[in-house]
């Protein structure tokens, strides 16, 4: 299959890339959360172009997770998000590599809800992992290369963390 790299679903994946590259370059919270709901909404776009409703589907209830984030960390709202990505799954998937994406957004919303620090970059990495192969899967070439990027400075964060002093107790 012949990708065509200047597609309006491919400029849209662009877009997203820029937008997710962009809010990890942000040290403000809030700022990170915002510039993560346009990525997300680049995503929806993205997605329904290349024609891969499960990728919408996740790609909208990350949308919501991080529109939601910017107000509140509960452990309801978590559970929510993730019921929610669950029931898209059972009604849109149609073959396994359809839950790729709605188990991603699964464990960024546990990740984002109720971890920090390592533990919670250690499963946003195992949700990035799920989307780098989604986007493998889906032909869509800024998802990867975005989901890549987003890789790397996760393993870079981590290992800068891990070799941190411990604080005393």
């Amino acid at each position: 299959m012949m990708i065509d790299w200047f597609s309006p679903a491919q400029c849209v994946g662009y877009v997203a890339f820029a937008l997710g590259v962009g809010s990890f370059l942000q040290t403000d919270d809030r700022r990170f959360k915002l510039f993560m709901a346009g990525e997300c909404f680049s995503y929806i776009v993205h997605f329904a172009l290349l024609g891969n409703p499960t990728a919408v589907a996740s790609s909208s209830m990350s949308l919501l997770r991080s529109l939601l984030a910017l107000r509140t960390r509960s452990r309801w709202v978590a559970a929510a998000v993730v019921a929610a990505n669950l029931a898209l799954g059972l009604a849109l998937a149609r073959q396994p590599s359809d839950w790729l994406p709605l188990a991603a957004s699964c464990l960024g919303t546990l990740a984002l809800f109720l971890l920090q620090g390592i533990p919670m970059r250690l499963v946003m990495l195992c949700g990035t992992g799920l989307w780098i192969a989604n986007n493998l899967i889906a032909g869509s070439i800024g998802g990867t290369a975005l989901e890549v990027v987003v890789a790397c400075v996760n393993v870079i964060t981590i290992a800068r963390l891990a070799a941190r002093p411990a604080a005393p107790a």
